[in-house]
């Protein structure tokens, strides 16, 4: 039985997968997922294989073809889970995320920045905001749990990025919702 592993950019969380999931057993693909970003397909043919690159298209994904574009999908990954399983409070970031992508801190940085115009500490904030926003719709969580759970040192320093990032504070956003 031939098979082929895919690599898929902005495959990012569950839901994703679920996504995918539905898209290839519509299409009568076999497939299998056993983490984000990869698709192993078998018995591909180039049928399929143009199938499968429309159909994720059509959900906003796509086949990555080349090795910068996978590493900067690992990154992405690395940061969401280092977001996800607050790994961060053994090993510092820039070690988790070299460590989980298998390359050096210094060349993943600059090939991050190089492709999303965004050093990976902004990135990383830029997600954890996103948690936080997703934390305050739809989680019954307060600040201070908001805070621990995402490793920040206080209250104020998440408050604080929360008002870089998205120009509101805290307080306004959630009366906002």
């Amino acid at each position: 039985m031939e098979k082929i592993t895919l690599h898929i950019k902005n495959m990012v969380c569950p839901s994703c997968i679920t996504v995918i999931s539905n898209e290839l057993y519509d299409l009568d693909i076999e497939f299998e997922i056993e983490k984000l970003g990869e698709i192993t397909v078998f018995n591909p043919d180039p049928v399929k294989k143009e199938a499968i690159k429309q159909g994720l298209e059509k959900h906003g994904f796509e086949i990555i073809k080349d090795k910068e574009t996978l590493v900067i999908e690992q990154i992405k990954l690395a940061v969401i889970d280092l977001i996800d399983s607050n790994a961060g409070t053994t090993l510092r970031n820039s070690d988790y995320i070299a460590q989980q992508v298998g390359t050096s801190y210094y060349t993943l940085s600059k090939l991050f920045s190089k492709h999303e115009h965004i050093t990976i500490e902004k990135y990383i904030i830029h997600q954890k905001i996103e948690k936080v926003k997703e934390f305050l719709d739809y989680e019954d969580m307060n600040l201070s749990g908001i805070a621990s759970k995402l490793g920040y040192s206080s209250v104020h320093h998440l408050s604080s990025q929360f008002k870089a990032v998205t120009g509101v504070s805290v307080n306004r956003y959630k009366k906002a919702e």
